[in-house]
């Protein structure tokens, strides 16, 4: 297994290997102390499996590195350490694996690689079905990424760039869906695994599309997204109030 601490502060980088080897002795990680060496050291094969990611350094910031890692490599497990909870939004908008408030222990890291199990054993996923002119579609819902109403046909965009033209009602559609698609405006609907940054007025998925957020519902819709984060973060035995 290949892990990597990216952190400027060499004791830092001490204290959180020592949590790493505390839970495994037989772990170890490469350690850099800043982005660029990470981003260049991640495209040497094999790639890394976990990356434990300052988030604070000097002249850059950790979800910007996260950002450029998950191009090199979209299956490494990104875990944010930092002594604030200020980011954690940012950092579940990049799927990140884990969220740690220093100072990290061996049990918050036996956290980590519980999670990593847990994302790389195969789970069942949650099918729709639908009409595409003559043709039947079956796709998963986490494929989906928004639909939106046209009238009496619901584009479907799924992940790998798809564009399905679907001849039914918004509501009927939206009726199969399941707690993880949000609407944002009369006829979008979104799937918050895919948000990037739900802004003031706007909602900017992982593929870049920007998508306009109702005015007079957008306190109510970004309070849907937070609760929706916050629950996805405790339902993996993230952020609690008991850390400190």
């Amino acid at each position: 297994m290949r892990i990597a601490i990216c952190d400027d502060d060499p004791l830092e980088q001490e204290q959180l290997e020592s949590a790493l080897r505390g839970y495994d002795p037989a772990h170890s990680a490469e350690k850099f102390p800043d982005g660029p060496s990470l981003l260049a050291a991640a495209q040497r094969p094999p790639h890394f499996d976990i990356v434990f990611l300052d988030i604070y350094m000097p002249g850059e910031d950790g979800i910007g590195v996260a950002r450029e890692l998950q191009k090199v490599s979209p299956d490494t497990g990104i875990v944010f350490v930092t002594a604030s909870r200020e980011h954690a939004i940012d950092a579940f908008g990049l799927h990140a694996l884990h969220y740690l408030v220093k100072p990290v222990t061996p049990q918050s890291v036996e956290e980590v690689f519980r999670r990593l199990a847990e994302l790389r054993a195969p789970q069942r996923r949650e099918e729709i079905s639908f009409a595409v002119g003559s043709q039947r579609y079956t796709v998963f819902l986490d494929q989906i990424l928004l639909l939106e109403n046209d009238n009496h046909v619901v584009w479907v965009s799924l992940a790998d760039g798809r564009r399905l033209k679907v001849w039914t009602s918004f509501g009927k559609l939206e009726q199969k869906l399941n707690g993880s698609f949000l609407r944002i405006n009369r006829g979008i609907a979104v799937n918050m695994d895919y948000i990037a940054q739900m802004g003031t007025g706007v909602c900017v998925l992982r593929d870049g599309s920007r998508l306009p957020i109702a005015v007079r519902q957008s306190a109510a819709i970004r309070a849907a997204y937070d609760d929706y984060v916050f629950d996805r973060l405790a339902k993996r035995k993230g952020l609690t109030e008991a850390e400190p």
